[in-house]
């Protein structure tokens, strides 16, 4: 067995793969890629802490003798709103029961029907779903698949894991092919050239101040590509998920959908199952409707202060104790909240965007050499707002494109002589007010309503932002690096100083990125809603597209939904 960050590890050498990121999207593209190649698998914290292993809902795939993938695509591209590529969504869909068998081989215990081990694989049912498809593992589906993967990880020996190894910049040479990244790394900052490099950095919920994404969730692949030239797309699109637990002093902790689908009433204070009052399927209408159906419901009430409930108390409690036992645990440590006796109060938070880099049906972004796997990639299959569960089936099946991973050569480097780099101190407090500055402007502006001057606003105010990130002095030191040139940290800059000063600097880059994208589009649809453009426009069918300042539309979306 092969350990993470062995002694003497060299991340300084070459590899052929270079995956950065720990999550569902990271392992399993690690795994795929074929066996005779080297890997390193960089994690910016440690392999357990990704939104993968937040994921509580299940993994959708079309594989139960009532359920076939034309309704599993039909249901994708609906939930879509016009926006979704079809090749991608049935490249999805049909290689799910693969990728379902694969996870189960390896050992992820999935619930069974009636408990039994030898039971058929159970099924549930979520928002926008024409079948009950979903698979799970209690409510914490996302960490059984990652804990399973990370364990066949570490067993084969043509991976190399290193733990906190943070990506600064991708390395590209003369002719735009991606070579590498530049990484901090015990005390250094090194180049890391591969043959081929793939992003697998998650999302970039933290660029709001309510979000149920972990703090490493900071669109660190999206910023790095946009750095090095490749083509991003529908960055206006956020999945603001419609039930986070919302108590003073407690995380924004995510109550699953799964919940709804086994039948818990999103009600108010009176007991009313208010959702009605904005779409016939309640509270099982697509997210964005549940989410902006609350957000409207909070606007106007007219108590103080204003909240809405999820209660639990329709649903079977030996049900309850079976499917959501870290719901309930959650709900008790940090609110004080018995399910079986209350509701839950909640509030929409960010959740899933499904925006990111440009990738193709093999998941090769617009750069040569680069690829990009999971929810920093857009593959297409999400469109304007994501179908539940589709986002753990999206890192499998597109990680698993990896297996035909074509690569290219790279002219290797002399290692120079490590040089220290210059003292530029900033504190932790400093890097701290700004990013939750960064946090709060975009939730009040570019949250789950949107208009043009709020829009404007923001993006002004955030220019003044970067100034202040500009004039650090550690920012001068950092934005000026040598490719193939390696630095060692100063005593005086902690790991977590640098960790959290790049997390920043991606913040400010996918802040204005989205900003200007949600200015851009001039309709609503999806996860993307303008109060003064509150309808969907036939012209607007199209992709948001961006690269480096330039913003346009692509071709008109051939989609039947």
């Amino acid at each position: 067995m092969v350990s993470a960050d062995p002694p003497g590890a060299a991340l300084g050498n070459p590899f052929d793969v270079l995956v950065i990121g720990g999550g569902a999207a990271g392992l399993y593209s690690a795994l795929c890629v074929p066996a005779h190649l080297q890997v390193a698998l960089l994690t910016k914290e440690t392999l357990s802490e990704s939104a993968s292993d937040w994921a509580q809902g299940g993994i959708a795939a079309a594989i139960a003798p009532d359920d076939h993938p034309a309704l599993h695509i039909t249901d994708t591209l609906k939930a879509g709103a016009g926006l979704c590529e079809p090749d991608a969504v049935a490249l999805l869909v049909n290689q799910a029961r693969d990728c379902i068998e694969s996870l189960v081989e390896m050992g992820v215990a999935f619930d069974r029907q009636g408990g039994q081990p030898s039971g058929a694989l159970a099924m549930t049912l979520e928002a926008a779903h024409s079948r009950h498809r979903v698979l799970h593992a209690a409510d914490t589906t996302g960490r059984a698949v990652v804990s399973t993967l990370a364990a066949q990880v570490r067993q084969r020996p043509n991976i190399q894991i290193f733990n906190e190894a943070f990506a600064l910049e991708l390395w590209l040479d003369e002719a735009g092919t991606c070579q590498g990244a530049a990484v901090a790394y015990q005390g250094q900052i090194c180049w890391v050239q591969a043959r081929a490099v793939v992003l697998a950095t998650g999302g970039g919920g933290q660029v709001y101040a309510q979000t149920t994404n972990p703090t490493a969730s900071t669109g660190d692949g999206v910023a790095m590509a946009w750095r090095a030239g490749a083509q991003l797309r529908d960055l206006e699109f956020m999945q603001f998920h419609p039930t986070a637990l919302t108590q003073p002093g407690a995380p924004c902790f995510l109550i699953s959908e799964a919940v709804r689908g086994e039948g818990a009433h999103l009600v108010d204070a009176e007991g009313r199952r208010f959702a009605f009052d904005y779409h016939p399927d309640g509270e099982l209408a697509p997210r964005d409707v549940v989410s902006r159906a609350i957000f409207d419901y909070l606007q106007r009430s007219a108590a103080d202060p204003a909240v809405v409930w999820l209660d639990l108390r329709s649903i079977d409690p030996d049900r309850v104790r079976h499917r959501f036992p870290n719901i309930i645990r959650k709900c008790q440590k940090w609110a004080g909240i018995d399910v079986f006796e209350a509701p839950i109060p909640v509030a929409p938070a960010a959740h899933y965007w499904m925006g990111g880099i440009v990738t193709d049906l093999a998941s090769q972004t617009t750069i040569p050499g680069l690829y990009a796997v999971g929810e920093n990639a857009s593959t297409g299959v999400h469109g304007a707002n994501r179908l539940a569960s589709n986002s753990l089936l999206e890192c499998l099946v597109y990680g698993a494109q990896l297996r035909q991973l074509s690569l290219g050569s790279v002219v290797e480097i002399t290692p120079l002589a490590v040089v220290e780099l210059d003292r530029s101190a900033v504190t932790a407090a400093e890097l701290a007010a700004l990013r939750a500055a960064v946090a709060q402007l975009v939730w009040q502006t570019a949250g789950i309503s949107r208009t043009a001057a709020g829009l404007k606003g923001a993006i002004a105010t955030l220019q003044t932002y970067q100034h202040t990130f500009d004039r650090f002095p550690l920012t001068q030191t950092l934005t000026q690096l040598s490719p193939g040139q390696s630095y060692r940290v100063p005593d005086n800059l902690p790991a977590a100083t640098l960790h959290h000063w790049g997390e920043l600097q991606n913040l400010l880059k996918i802040a204005e990125l989205m900003l200007n994208s949600a200015l851009f589009r001039t309709e609503s649809r999806g996860g993307h809603y303008r109060s003064d453009y509150p309808q969907t426009q036939a012209e607007w069918r199209v992709h948001t597209v961006v690269k480096g300042d330039r913003c346009w539309q692509s071709a008109p979306v051939d989609n039947p939904a």
